[in-house]
């Protein structure tokens, strides 16, 4: 999937993120055209561990500090033990909660 008119000796760039069991969790690539943006490689870092800390999901555009979603897979019951700081219903499978501090 690369541009028919694109130069053939340059290189796309790609970012991998891998976990400490060695599985690969993200992969980015860019064209050689297009900088990286760093702010992004760290915002989805800072996400993937709160997600695997505290069983949470981040929303679109999500920045570190702002709310974050429970799973529909906890059940409204479980969510005052897991999540104390309090939570708000927008619709029954999409709930927020403030963010866990790190």
């Amino acid at each position: 999937m690369i541009h028919p008119n694109a130069d053939n000796t340059a290189t796309v760039r790609s970012v991998f993120i891998i976990d400490p069991k060695k599985k690969v969790r993200l992969t980015l690539t860019y064209p050689a055209s297009c900088g990286r943006n760093f702010d992004e490689i760290v915002r989805v870092i800072d996400a993937m561990q709160l997600s695997d800390e505290y069983n949470i999901a981040t929303p679109v555009d999500w920045k570190d500090g702002d709310d974050v979603i429970i799973p529909p897979s906890v059940k409204n019951e479980d969510i005052a033990a897991n999540y104390p700081k309090g939570h708000t219903e927008i619709k029954p499978y999409l709930r927020t909660t403030p963010a866990p501090n790190k």
